[in-house]
């Protein structure tokens, strides 16, 4: 595959799943599939789900060491590339120079193909000449327009091409000249060492023959040694590394395998112990070259002196030249044996293979510098390379692994290759990886494989009797012929014959995979089948061929890539080789694949190649076998071996007179196969040894062969195992041929010549004659069964022929059916009989089977006893129903009446006959269907008669379910029929009310009365129907409702309207007035919910009605909380009803009493009040008393009045202490905020547009009305002119003394105001007013009065200013309010300090 091509998957094989059925015989469902599958060579097969084997081999003691595979070797084309490679860097290391390859458009260049198209395109002087670089740079793949083709000149002329030149074995030009240097010597930067022990990822052990590569290219026995060196010589002149540097220096040690350039394993070292160059290294010198001998003594004796300018000794490191020049006997020894001259004596070098010398100029390519190590000349560097390559075979590991170990190794790789969790990995994803990796040069895999795994030494898979592991729920497996154990020795399989336990053959071989490991093309030994089944673990892909193109595909492979079948023709059958199914494909091969998943089985059928590689890690189980279809193939794969060359597992002609020994023992099909195939031998026997007489050689002696070792019974020329004959000679007594090649024995004379025979040809035939008997008595069998079953013969005849087809084996055949179909009908018509006349049947058969029983008595090939008693039996019954056929059809129109007719008893009578007859009589349904109509029916008619009453949907539907399971007639049908409208009807108007009473959609009252009188004309109950009646009612009944109130005599109540509104958002119907009425409720709420905002305080305990009627009671109890008191029902406020809350007089006349009753109730608290505060608590200072209930209050349990202003000012007339704000009123005394009067005049109008009354309205008008009365009276007191008078006094006294005290007191303002009014408090004075007693209890009635008010009034203030200037200055007073003042102030500045 290029490069750039993408893997393309081939057409998927054929796919069986056998049913249980099919699943029984295995090898019969194999011969059942075969002329579909055989056309794909291989096919898969998913057996039943419920087939699941136990894994029976023991985990813990399985060990196996796995085989070593480089992906990119295993490709047949890639392996031709590489072997290149290694060839061509053998040619350049042995010379003294390293192999870089060089690097073109991010990729190495590929040699071989450049070296192949540069042949194709008629050489390189041809291409040069011609200028067809370009055209040589596109094939390879090369984009145009980038000068690529003078790079790939420049590389082949100086890599390929010297190489070329060697291989094709021409003459080296002679160049007398000098040789032209490189250009530059940057020329290398863009080479890349070829580093071929780098391919290998896993490295050799210094124990085993680890790398295939480095093994083959160790130096040989001679000593060839290259120093590794780079096409451009370099001029360095530092020794190489010896092996005992290597050794110590572990960093030289990796730089063995890993450093720059291909340092080959076994290249480029020197030996510790030949350091230096000794007499015994160099080969024998010709004996004209004895003086030279010499020449180099003389020269290591010179060598040897302390004489430092002298040359030092020759190694193996360096460059012998020649010395002494003076000496004429040495000339003619120094010349060049390319150019023939000696001149340049300094350029000139000897050879260490064959000692010849050469000019460094005159070499191909020329050398620059003389090499420091070894070199080799042309002739010798030609012989080294010609020397065949080494076969190529996988590798064994040096580990030992558990299913464990090499799981975690697998699954880890896996992993880290694709960096994604195993089982995520796409299938295709691996497929493409695999094939791109196995076509490239550059990329080196190495993955392990544990295959060819012996199952008689670590124990099968699957369940074996007798083994290791055996249960007893895994007997079934252990028998099964789905079981690789079994399979091969199956009564139709061939191997079955064969006594040894071939391993991979009738022993199955187990398999360990991991991603990537493969199985190369190959078919199997014998052309046999094989069965594969994977036992758990990630899926196995598999390639196939058919048999028909094995040829095809065994030609492509040796025309793509011949260079390896030269060596190894039998490479295929080595299972080393692979090649891209793509490429196959592609030169006409047809080619299928699969995924095998765990549970699954894969069959390759003869001759089939099939090839593929491992998903993950998996552990899989496979074996041959040998059908009776499989012998003409065997005889062609012998014939195959015979012209390969190539050993037999074993021998197919002793296979076949093994089976034709035993006839009697063979399956019929077998023995008729058998009998074919031995026919061919002895024709072919009895020609060969015919042959040998006519040759004069007629000594013979029977052999046993099959008593010899394989080894012995070989044929020298073909290697086939001989087993029927052989030719010897007594004279070479260790060598025997088969009788095709008996001109290939030896050149004795043929008196010395004998065959050696297994049987005579009389035996021969006497062994086809009984299997002709074998495979023929069939027919004699078959004509006795034919004449058995046209006549009438007794039933032990039919037995004892059944009992002759089991006992010769005959096969499963139309005619064995039948004899087993009669027998087993004799059987059934016995039991049944039997079971009929005794009284004693497990179930009456039907008429109709009792009518079989006797037509299959009569149609017997025999008598049977019983058949006029079945036959009497058969009269009765078909009389029986001829009578009851007729009343069926007699009253059948009598059924549709409203009476039942008159047979009803006469039915049950036929009935209980029928009960008593051994045989279900057809009529008894009929009747039994007839009276179970005619109940039915009834009920109908029941139901339905018109006084009847109304019915229910659950009488309609059981109605309905009982007239399906009655036998069907136009009766029934008629009534199902009505029974069915009226069922549709009553559900259609059940489904309307239901509508109706879900709220979605509320529908007028009128509508919803149509609906109700519609639907009351059915006579079925209906519950929607009725619930909706109900609502119709209700909804009536609100109208009513509504009318009473709107006509009364006063506005309704908010307490009505909101009830109404309740009772009305509840019901289905849909009510214009509702409307109308919850828009009076909306703007009553809003009234209130203003209302209450204006008067109640935030957070308070009572009700707006409560604050706006009068207090009855105060409380007098000092325990409970003044915060958290009770508040009463609107009930008890006025001491009214619910219902007296409706009339506005008994509200008005309540609310006086109310006046009255709180003044009293309020005069009589003051009488009782104590001096202890509200609290509870112990008497302490700074108590102040309620101006209205006489109450004492601490105070920090209620917020008294503030004598201070709410900002920080100086007070205007501190003087003048009756204007001080000291009117305090409790919580209990002031409920509400108390709005201005203006206020709650806003409040009434907006009340006088409702057309809904409202408790708290009516109150709010007393209220009004009750101020409004005492603001009247209030102003006529304060109108009289002794209260005129006062006032003005009280004016004049704030203006003067507002003069005289402002500037005396401005800087104390502006100091502590607490302390400045408590200095003031001794300097009051008063009364400032004088007021006649009957004027001060008047005002101070007036002022008790305002203050039960709640409501805020101007002439409250002026009144209660008036009476505090009429009395003495209240000093301690005063004086408690100022300090309680002060301390909160205080208290609040401390807490602010804190916080911050």
């Amino acid at each position: 595959m290029e490069g750039g091509d993408e893997f393309v998957p081939p057409p998927e094989c054929p796919v069986f799943e056998p049913s249980w059925e099919e699943f029984e015989d295995a090898l019969g469902y194999i011969a059942k599939i075969r002329p579909i599958a055989e056309k794909s060579g291989i096919c898969k097969i998913r057996p039943p789900p419920d087939w699941q084997p136990p894994f029976a081999v023991e985990v813990d003691n399985f060990h196996f060491t796995p085989r070593i595979q480089r992906l990119n070797e295993l490709e047949a084309e890639t392996r031709v590339k590489l072997n290149y490679l290694d060839r061509i860097a053998k040619f350049w290391e042995i010379q003294g120079s390293s192999l870089k390859i060089p690097n073109i458009e991010r990729h190495i260049l590929d040699l071989y193909s450049l070296a192949k198209i540069v042949t194709e395109e008629g050489g390189f002087e041809a291409v040069s000449k011609e200028r067809r670089w370009a055209r040589v740079a596109q094939k390879l793949g090369y984009p145009p327009g980038k000068n690529i083709g003078s790079l790939l000149r420049s590389h082949y002329e100086r890599i390929v091409y010297p190489f070329e030149m060697f291989q094709s074995g021409a003459s080296l030009p002679v160049c007398p000249c000098k040789p032209r240097p490189y250009e530059s010597d940057d020329v290398d930067k863009e080479y890349k060492p070829h580093s071929i022990p780098l391919r290998q990822s896993v490295q050799p052990s210094k124990m085993s023959s680890y790398g295939r590569r480095a093994n083959r290219l160790q130096p040989e026995v001679s000593g060839i040694c290259g120093s590794v060196q780079s096409l451009t010589p370099s001029s360095s002149s530092s020794p190489e590394p010896t092996e005992e540097d290597i050794e110590k220096n572990p960093e030289l040690k990796k730089l063995q395998i890993y450093g720059a350039g291909p340092k080959m394993m076994g290249l480029g070292l020197v030996p510790r112990d030949k350091v230096t160059r000794l007499d015994g290294d160099l080969q024998p010198p010709p004996l004209n070259l004895v003086v030279k001998d010499e020449v180099k003594m003389k020269e290591e004796d010179e060598g040897s002196t302390d004489d430092p300018g002298k040359d030092e000794p020759c190694t193996k490191m360096t460059m012998r030249l020649r010395r002494n020049l003076s000496n004429p006997q040495f000339v003619d020894s120094f010349v060049c044996r390319m150019c023939g001259r000696g001149d340049d004596d300094e350029k000139l070098l000897l050879c260490d293979g064959c000692d010849d010398n050469y000019h460094t100029f005159c070499l191909l390519p020329p050398l620059t510098d003389p090499p420091k190590g070894n070199w080799r000349c042309p002739k010798c560097v030609a012989e080294e390379c010609k020397k065949p390559a080494e076969a190529f075979g996988f590798e064994q590991a040096t580990r030992e692994y558990t299913l464990q170990s090499f799981g975690e190794m697998a699954d880890t790789f896996k992993a880290d290759y694709f960096n994604m969790p195993v089982h995520m990995v796409p299938t295709e994803l691996v497929e493409k990886e695999f094939w791109r990796l196995v076509s490239s040069i550059e990329e080196d895999v190495t993955v392990e494989y544990g295959a060819d795994i012996h199952s008689k030494e670590f124990g099968s898979g699957f369940p074996v009797k007798n083994g290791k592991r055996h249960l007893s729920e895994e007997d079934e497996y252990a028998r099964s012929g789905w079981n690789l154990n079994v399979m091969p020795v199956l009564d139709q399989s061939v191997l079955c014959h064969i006594n040894a336990d071939i391993s991979g053959m009738k022993v199955p071989w187990l398999y360990v995979g991991m991603v990537f490991s493969a199985f190369c093309w190959h078919i199997e030994d014998h052309w046999s089948y094989s069965i594969n089944y994977l036992h758990w673990g990630e899926p196995k892909t598999w390639y196939g061929v058919p048999a028909v193109a094995a040829e095809k595909l065994e030609e492509v492979m040796k025309k793509l890539t011949p260079e390896l079948f030269e060596f190894q023709p039998d490479l295929l059958h080595q299972l080393v080789t692979i090649m891209n199914p793509n490429i196959l494909m592609a030169h006409g091969v047809p080619v299928v694949r699969t995924n095998q998943c765990a549970g699954e089985f894969v069959i390759t059928f003869p001759r089939a190649y099939h090839s593929g590689f491992n998903q993950g890690y998996n552990f899989a189980e496979a074996v041959n076998f040998c059908t009776a279809d499989w012998l003409p193939m065997g005889r062609s794969c012998i014939e195959h071996y015979r012209r390969l060359r190539r050993y037999c597992v074993f021998s197919h002609e002793e296979l076949t007179c093994k089976m034709a020994a035993c006839p009697e023992k063979l399956d019929l099909n077998l023995a008729a196969a058998t009998h074919r195939e031995m026919f061919i031998i002895v024709q072919e026997e009895r020609k060969l040894r015919k042959a040998l007489l006519e040759k004069g050689i007629t000594e013979a002696e029977r052999e046993a062969f099959e008593l010899l070792p394989d080894d012995e019974r070989q044929c020298d020329k073909c290697k086939t195992t001989c087993f029927l004959s052989a030719l010897a000679c007594t004279n070479c007594t260790e060598r025997l041929v088969c009788l095709y090649h008996t001109q290939d024995l030896c050149s004795c004379s043929t008196d010395k010549l004998y065959l050696r025979y297994r049987y005579t040809l009389d035996e021969l035939l006497a062994m086809l004659h009984r299997l002709k008997v074998r495979a023929e008595s069939f027919d004699s069998w078959a004509n006795r069964v034919k004449e058995a079953l046209e006549q009438e013969e007794g039933i032990k005849d039919l037995e004892a022929l059944k009992e002759e087809a089991a006992e010769r084996k005959f096969p499963d055949n139309e005619l064995l059916q039948r004899l087993s179909a009669v027998l087993a009908d004799i059987e059934r018509c016995r039991s049944r009989s039997a079971e009929l006349l005794g009284g004693t049947p497990s179930e009456r058969p039907s008429l109709q089977e009792l009518r079989t029983l006797v037509d299959t008595m009569l149609n017997l090939p025999c008598v049977m006893e019983q058949l006029e008693e079945v036959q009497a039996v058969l009269q009765k019954v078909e009389e029986f129903d001829s009578r009851a056929q007729a009343l069926v059809s007699s009253g059948g129109a009598e059924w549709k009446q409203p009476s039942p007719g008159p047979s009803a008893a006469h039915v049950q009578a036929l009935l209980e006959e029928g009960a008593l007859l051994p045989v279900a009589a057809p009529a008894c349904e009929l009747l039994a269907g007839l009276q179970e109509q005619g109940r039915w029916l009834g009920q109908v008619r029941h139901t339905l008669r018109p006084a009847g009453g109304e019915v229910t949907l659950a009488v309609l539907r059981s109605l309905m379910e009982a007239g399906c399971n009655v036998p069907q007639s136009v009766s029934v049908e008629t009534a199902m029929g009505e029974l069915q409208e009226l069922l549709t009807i009553a559900e259609r108007w059940e489904e309307k009310a239901q509508i109706c009473l879900e709220h979605r959609q509320k529908h007028p009252l009128s509508t919803l009365e149509a609906i109700v009188n519609e639907a009351q004309l059915i006579p079925v109950q209906l519950p929607n129907i009725q619930s909706l009646q109900a609502c119709l009612t209700r909804a009536r009944a609100w109208v009513t409702d509504l009318e009473e109130i709107q006509n009364g005599e006063h506005y309704p109540c908010l307490d009505d309207l909101e009830g109404l509104v309740a009772i009305g958002r509840d019901l289905p119907v849909r009510m214009e007035e509702l409307r109308q009425l919850e828009l009076q409720v909306a703007s009553a709420h809003s009234w209130r919910d203003k209302a209450s905002k204006t008067f109640l305080k935030k957070s308070s305990q009572h009700s707006l009605l409560e604050v706006l009627c009068p207090c009855v009671e105060k409380s007098k109890k000092r325990e409970e909380d003044l915060l958290s008191s009770e508040a009463d029902s609107d009930v008890n406020v006025l001491g009214l009803t619910a219902q007296d809350l409706r009339d506005p007089g008994a509200i008005v006349m309540a609310f006086k009493e109310g006046e009255r009753q709180e003044k009293e109730a309020l005069l009589r608290l003051q009488q009782l009040n104590l001096p202890v505060c509200v609290c509870g608590g112990v008497p302490r200072p700074l108590l102040y008393r309620c101006q209205l209930c006489k109450d004492l209050f601490h105070g920090g349990c209620v917020p008294f009045p503030s004598v201070l202003s709410p900002v920080n000012l100086p007070i205007a007339n501190p003087l003048c202490w009756w204007d001080w704000d000291t009117c305090f009123l409790c919580l209990r005394c002031q409920r509400s905020r108390r709005p201005r009067l203006e206020t709650i005049l806003a409040l009434l109008v907006a009340l006088q547009r409702l057309p809904v009354r409202l408790p708290e309205g009516e109150a709010l008008q007393c209220l009004t009305e009750r101020a409004i009365n005492w603001q009247g009276q209030a102003k006529q007191v304060l109108d009289t002119p002794e209260l005129q008078g006062a006032l003005q006094r009280l004016q004049e006294l704030k203006e003067m003394q507002t003069r005289d005290e402002n500037e005396e007191h401005k800087e104390e303002n502006k100091g502590n105001r607490e302390d400045s009014l408590v200095a003031l408090i001794p300097r009051l004075k008063g009364p400032v007013i004088e007021l006649v007693p009957s004027t001060r209890a008047q005002l101070e009635e007036l002022l008790l009065e305002g203050d039960l008010l709640e409501v805020t009034l101007d002439q409250t203030h002026t009144i209660y200013r008036l009476l505090q200037a009429a009395s003495p200055p209240p000093r301690h007073s005063l004086n408690t309010l100022i300090q309680v003042m002060g301390r909160a102030k205080s208290w609040v500045s401390r807490n602010c300090v804190e916080v911050l």
